[in-house]
């Protein structure tokens, strides 16, 4: 780790030494990171991995943390912060005979892109507005909500590859599917993506915004620190149903409860560990499965220590 520290400082880098995750996810759940690095730009960003992979060092990629819950004991390693990337490298549209474009990097939030997207009049992201993540974070795991995910919109990916090659690669390439991409497999550090999108009536386009961000407001628990939908949508029902019909609502665990506003969410009511949260999405699967039949996978990352 001290070699790390080293090379990340002659860099140029800029890093924190025992950093609590809590303070880097929605959860608010998370012990200390042994280094918390923060590239500046997707330069800084692609040496910190690349010093990472020569001095032998675990490391993970974060953007927002909005879907991922840190271990109590924290993070063995390094954490890469991405978001601060996203401020070293501007979003672009471009235009060719196949249609229109919007380039975006890896560390945006995706309300930034989507509020871009309104601002040029292009439609095709409205799905994605109020979803708590970054670009990045949506390609890898293939992010979607009310009829739409990421694969319907998007073009290409640029991304770091494990052995440290620059690649771009088209959608069709990334095994997209229901919240999985290949990058769960192949290791890769995501670095911006491009959106194929349409022309469309601002007005339409941001009256739809402003309608799922409501239904959002109304249905789901976002004055409490969660990671969003906890489980997948097993084929042929829904999570949150399947929970409320086991009689799970406000069910329990330490500081962790099912919600009583949406029972597809786990959220912490205040000093909630991970261990709460673990223990809590167990019992939950285990009573499901006993009353309905359904398995229920979840659908956070969950971050071992």
């Amino acid at each position: 780790m001290e070699r790390l520290k080293e090379t990340l400082s002659a860099a140029g880098i800029a890093y924190k030494e025992n950093e609590p995750l809590s303070a880097h996810c929605t959860f608010r759940i998370g012990g200390p990171a042994d280094v918390f690095v923060l590239p500046q730009d997707e330069e800084q960003l692609c040496r910190a991995v690349m010093l990472c992979k020569q001095a032998d060092i675990r490391y993970y990629l974060l953007g927002n943390g909005s879907n991922v819950l840190f271990a109590d004991e924290g993070f063995r390693g390094a954490v890469i912060d991405v978001s601060a990337e996203a401020e070293g490298m501007g979003l672009s549209i471009y235009q060719n005979a196949d249609g229109d474009y919007i380039s975006a990097p890896a560390g945006l939030k995706l309300s930034e892109l989507c509020n871009f997207a309104l601002k040029h009049g292009y439609t095709g992201l409205e799905f994605a507005y109020g979803i708590p993540g970054t670009v990045g974070g949506a390609v890898y795991m293939n992010a979607g909500a009310y009829g739409g995910e990421m694969k319907d919109v998007l073009e290409s990916v640029s991304y770091l590859t494990a052995d440290g090659r620059w690649v771009d690669s088209e959608a069709s390439e990334l095994d997209l599917s229901y919240r999985h991409s290949a990058f769960e497999e192949n290791g890769a550090c995501i670095l911006g993506a491009v959106f194929r999108l349409a022309k469309g009536d601002p007005d339409a386009i941001k009256a739809r915004m402003n309608e799922l961000m409501q239904k959002r407001i109304d249905k789901q628990p976002l004055d409490k620190p969660s990671a969003g939908s906890t489980f997948k949508r097993p084929v042929g029902a829904f999570a949150a149903a399947l929970i409320d019909q086991c009689g799970l609502r406000g069910y329990r665990h330490g500081g962790a409860a099912v919600s009583d506003k949406h029972c597809g969410f786990v959220v912490n009511l205040g000093g909630a560990t991970c261990s709460d949260v673990l223990a809590l999405c167990d019992e939950v699967r285990a009573i499901v499965k006993e009353k309905t039949g359904y398995d229920l996978e979840k659908e956070i990352r969950v971050v071992e220590a």
